[in-house]
């Protein structure tokens, strides 16, 4: 599966992708539509005018829009503080396990999660 994040601008999301998250580019179309990829998990991004008020609203409710699963989070979580990302969650234990969420330049809500279960 791959989720459909809308962007405003493909350039800056494929650079924040790319070089914040270390995504891969594995193919783009004309000038609206692009796949990444990181270690076999893929996002799509489609330029589109952006809906400001929903995106925002999703970070003050805690939404997320995709969840990526991680072995090490703690190293994750050190790594993706260095790259100046907005970090909308901080690393957190909860009953479930442990997680953080992080915003992209379009405030797609992106969760990394670990585990024992």
């Amino acid at each position: 599966m791959s989720p459909q994040f809308l962007v405003a601008d493909l350039d800056r999301s494929i650079k924040f992708y790319t070089e914040t998250l270390r995504f891969q580019l594995n193919f783009r179309y004309m000038d609206f539509y692009a796949g990444i990829n990181c270690n076999g998990h893929s996002i799509h991004l489609k330029a589109c005018e952006p809906y400001t008020e929903h995106q925002n609203r999703k970070i003050a409710e805690g939404h997320v829009d995709v969840t990526f699963g991680v072995i090490d989070i703690e190293a994750v979580y050190e790594e993706v503080c260095r790259t100046g990302a907005e970090i909308v969650q901080p690393l957190r234990v909860m009953p479930y396990g442990t997680e953080f969420y992080i915003a992209d330049p379009d405030r797609n809500i992106i969760a990394f999660f670990w585990s024992e279960g």
